[in-house]
């Protein structure tokens, strides 16, 4: 799934950049910055190896869910000094593509009967 493997570079990309955050960061934002990434990533594949169009919907909002909190790490972030602007075009432009790959799959989903 092509929104699967946007999500997974997204991830590898958030591993990369936070592993630049102050070390006082480790157990605060870098945590929960990788973990909402990995989420992501994770509920798709879950969702898309489920049968029914209720359970694939489930597991791809928690990934929305996710991804818009990934959102709100990103956004403190970048306000903290943590990365500069390139950076946070960089991951703005990956959660939109992301966010809008991941729409359409569901729309699909609901519109399947």
């Amino acid at each position: 799934m092509l929104v699967w493997q946007k999500a997974y570079k997204f991830t590898l990309n958030v591993y990369r950049i936070s592993e630049k955050f102050p070390q006082q960061e480790r157990y605060g934002i870098t945590s929960q910055l990788r973990r909402a990434s990995v989420s992501i990533a994770a509920n798709i594949a879950e969702g898309y190896r489920r049968i029914g169009k209720k359970d694939k919907l489930h597991f791809f909002n928690i990934a929305q869910s996710s991804l818009e909190e990934c959102k709100f790490f990103i956004m403190l972030s970048f306000d903290l000094l943590y990365f500069n602007s390139l950076v946070n075009d960089e991951f703005n432009q990956q959660t939109d593509e992301v966010g809008k790959l991941l729409n359409a799959y569901c729309h699909a989903i609901l519109q399947n009967s």
